[in-house]
C-alpha cells in the first residue's frame, strides 16, 4: 500500500501505485515458469505503455503492425532474431526548442523502445517485407515451409 505523504501530487501517487502493480505482476509471472516468461513477454509491454503491436496468422504469412507515433523511419529497425522471434526497435527524438520551465504536464516519452514479439509461426527471411507509414510499421514475413509427414525408405 502507498502511504500519503505531504507535498506530493497525486500523481507522484499514481506512479508509486503503477510501480507497485509492476511488482506484484511479476512476482506473479515468476511463479509459472517457462509459461510465465511468454506470457510477461506478451502483456508487460502493453501493461507498461511500451511499444505496441499487433499480431496476425493470416494464411501463408505472418503479419506485425506496430504504432511508433512521433518515430522517424529511419530511426526504425526490426531484425528477425530467429524463425520464431522478431526484434523492433525504435528511437524518439525531442524536440530541441523545448523547454522545461513552462510545462504543466509531460507524459510523452522520447529515447529508445525495443520489444521482441514472439510469432504464432515459424517464419523466413526470404520474402519478408516492410514499410513505415504515419508512424506505423507493417512487417510481413512468409511462413517456413512444413513438410508434412516423413519418408520412410523401403528395403
Amino acid at each position: 500500500m502507498v502511504e500519503r505523504r505531504p507535498y506530493r501530487t497525486i500523481w507522484q501517487d499514481f506512479d508509486d501505485i503503477m510501480a507497485e502493480m509492476e511488482s506484484r505482476f511479476q512476482s506473479l509471472i515468476g511463479g509459472l515458469g517457462a509459461r510465465g516468461e511468454e506470457f510477461r513477454g506478451r502483456m508487460l509491454p502493453a501493461v507498461r505503455g511500451d511499444l505496441r503491436v499487433d499480431v496476425r496468422d493470416h494464411e501463408d504469412e505472418v503479419i506485425v503492425v506496430a504504432d511508433l507515433p512521433g518515430v522517424q523511419k529511419e530511426d526504425v529497425h526490426a531484425r528477425l532474431l530467429d524463425p520464431r522471434r522478431l526484434e523492433i526497435s525504435s528511437r524518439r527524438h525531442a524536440e530541441a526548442e523545448e523547454t522545461r520551465e513552462d510545462y504543466y504536464m509531460r507524459e510523452r516519452i522520447y529515447g529508445s523502445m525495443s520489444r521482441v514479439v514472439v510469432l504464432p509461426a515459424e517464419v523466413t527471411e526470404e520474402g519478408t517485407r516492410a514499410t513505415f507509414k504515419n508512424g506505423v510499421l507493417e512487417v510481413r514475413l512468409r511462413k517456413a515451409p512444413t513438410e508434412a509427414g516423413t519418408t520412410i525408405p523401403i528395403e
